[in-house]
């Protein structure tokens, strides 16, 4: 197969937080890469997705969730994050959600309105409409504006539309030799993925006693010469109140975590997994720079 019979693109996905954009490209690979949650800023870091159809390579970057005003040095580590996917790509994917454009959409499409690639707009979440018809009259006026090369109504989690939004993206992506092998799905490592597992779980248990105050930290990661990988983890919070959460009665809350998080790795990895995590209080992580740095975000700025 010669360069000029193969195509690929890169496809950025971004928004505001918690508008579904890791669980679209979940779904679009059709295995999990990205965490997800209900809560916002679950994605603190970019991830490459890759998907390989016959001769078309399409590579997602999903971004953290684009948001105003923040004056954490995380928070702003992520805009740039978000930001900088922007002008490095093919094609744009703006996610909103149910067509409610809030004041920090309108501030998104300004940071859009230099983008020298086509945007589409993804209404996501259109499932959670009592009628989807009255769609109708916000789709004619946001057409109207004239800012998006295509509009797609989608639900990410019950898979409707995908097929118009792949079939868009794969005739868009422009000619060129193939950036990643065929079977490969991401540029994140193995280890970075347990790290994103774990932090999913705590999340997800814990999210309104913790929301945005753990990181995840990956000390060793082997395998063995039975093919077991044996994971030693940190879980970093604040506080000691915090640590206490974590680990829970008797050690309860730390068993829930890393038990469903080994559940996934095992299916990631597909490899038995041993897991061992510890808590650890780090205070104001998430507004240091150098500890930033030393959990793989980019703390300047």
């Amino acid at each position: 197969m010669t360069d000029e019979s193969t195509k690929c693109g890169l496809v950025a996905l971004v928004g505001r937080p918690n508008v579904g954009k890791s669980t679209l490209l979940n779904f679009i690979l059709q295995q999990k890469l990205s965490i997800t949650s209900r809560k916002p800023q679950t994605t603190r870091q970019q991830v490459l997705g890759v998907k390989t159809s016959g001769n078309h390579q399409m590579i997602f970057v999903d971004t953290p969730g684009l948001h105003r005003n923040e004056p954490k040095a995380i928070n702003r580590a992520m805009n740039r994050s978000a930001t900088s996917a922007m002008s490095d790509v093919d094609i744009v994917l703006f996610l909103t959600d149910r067509a409610r454009f809030t004041p920090e959409d309108e501030w998104i499409l300004e940071k859009l309105a230099t983008v020298k690639v086509p945007v589409a707009l993804v209404i996501n979440k259109i499932d959670l409409l009592d009628d989807p018809t009255a769609l109708l009259p916000e789709l004619e006026a946001i057409a109207a504006r004239g800012l998006f090369a295509e509009i797609f109504p989608i639900s990410a989690l019950r898979q409707k539309n995908l097929d118009r939004l792949e079939e868009f993206l794969l005739d868009a992506i422009p000619e060129g030799p193939h950036l990643f092998p065929s079977g490969q799905i991401t540029n994140r490592s193995e280890r970075f993925l347990a790290a994103e597992l774990i932090r999913e779980k705590i999340i997800r248990q814990l999210g309104d006693e913790l929301p945005h105050t753990t990181a995840v930290e990956i000390e060793s990661f082997q395998t063995d010469e039975k093919g077991i990988c044996h994971i030693n983890a940190v879980i970093f919070v604040e506080r000691d109140g915090q640590k206490r959460i974590v680990i829970g009665s008797k050690g309860s809350r730390l068993r829930s975590i890393g038990t469903d998080a080994r559940i996934d790795m095992e299916k990631a990895f597909d490899n038995k997994v041993m897991l061992k995590l510890w808590v650890k209080v780090k205070s104001g992580w998430s507004d240091d720079i150098r500890a930033l740095r030393s959990l793989g975000l980019d703390g300047d700025g």
